[in-house]
């Protein structure tokens, strides 16, 4: 019978310092992997690795800058020799602006970090899952990733985007052992749209957008993201590649 056990697994879980991160972190580590906790602020970070103990260390890093990733991915393989799972969860909100409202610069930095940052991390890990013959990615996108109506212009497309990533990568690697997948999260209680966001809802788009939100009014707590991001990961999703899950409580479905 296949299992959800991650014994002798590593995994690298970025924005782990709350929210979906931090779901995911402590999912994997009770599954029995170590657990490398990355977040770009390591004060966020540490009470998730110390909440986990000695299955887990700390490795602060901005993914959306090259060196940095390549730091944190060089932290890994020095602390754990290996990564076997990368969960891409790192990400900020846009301000619900629309197409002809958004400053150029947020477009900049949301597509920076989502999209950009996701890629990099991957491409930072690949050669070493490669070099393995196995591993398994997990991107969380959003359902702003196949709507377009659940968010700003920025965060819509830097969603769409790290879809087509996600495809792009399983078809890439299928036939190396290397599968990836995503999550389309519906409305979640984490900090993205407070701590995290880039700056104040504009209000004309957040207008816009409030009957489509509406819609997915009941809430999802950070560990049924995290529940979907295990299986994708786990052997019983072995023939799973390239998939892209809603796990929205059946909003998609409408």
């Amino acid at each position: 019978m296949t299992t959800f056990a991650f014994d002798d697994r590593v995994s690298l879980v970025t924005g782990a310092g709350s929210g979906i991160g931090r779901a995911m972190a402590f999912a994997f580590a009770k599954a029995g992997a170590r657990v490398v906790v990355c977040d770009v602020d390591r004060e966020r970070a540490e009470p998730t690795a110390s909440g986990i103990g000695d299955a887990a260390i700390v490795a602060a890093a901005d993914i959306s800058d090259e060196a940095s990733v390549g730091a944190l991915v060089e932290t890994a393989i020095s602390a754990y020799g290996r990564i076997d799972v990368l969960c891409n969860n790192a990400g900020i909100m846009d301000t619900m602006a629309l197409p002809a409202d958004i400053p150029v610069g947020l477009w900049e930095r949301v597509l920076r970090v989502n999209l950009t940052g996701t890629f990099l991390v991957t491409h930072a890990v690949l050669p070493h899952m490669l070099r393995e013959g196995r591993g398994a990615i997990v991107n969380t996108a959003s359902e702003a990733g196949i709507r377009g109506g659940t968010a700003g212009a920025a965060y819509t497309a830097s969603k769409h985007g790290v879809v087509g990533l996600t495809r792009s990568v399983a078809w890439a690697y299928a036939k190396d052992g290397i599968r990836c997948n995503a999550i389309l999260p519906g409305p979640t209680l984490t900090g993205i749209a407070s701590a995290e966001s880039v700056g104040s809802f504009d209000p004309t788009g957040a207008a816009r957008l409030a009957p489509v939100l509406a819609r997915g009014e009941r809430m999802a707590q950070p560990e049924q993201m995290a529940d979907a991001a295990l299986f994708l990961a786990s052997d019983a999703a072995s023939f799973v590649n390239g998939a892209i899950m809603p796990v929205d409580g059946g909003w998609s479905a409408a």
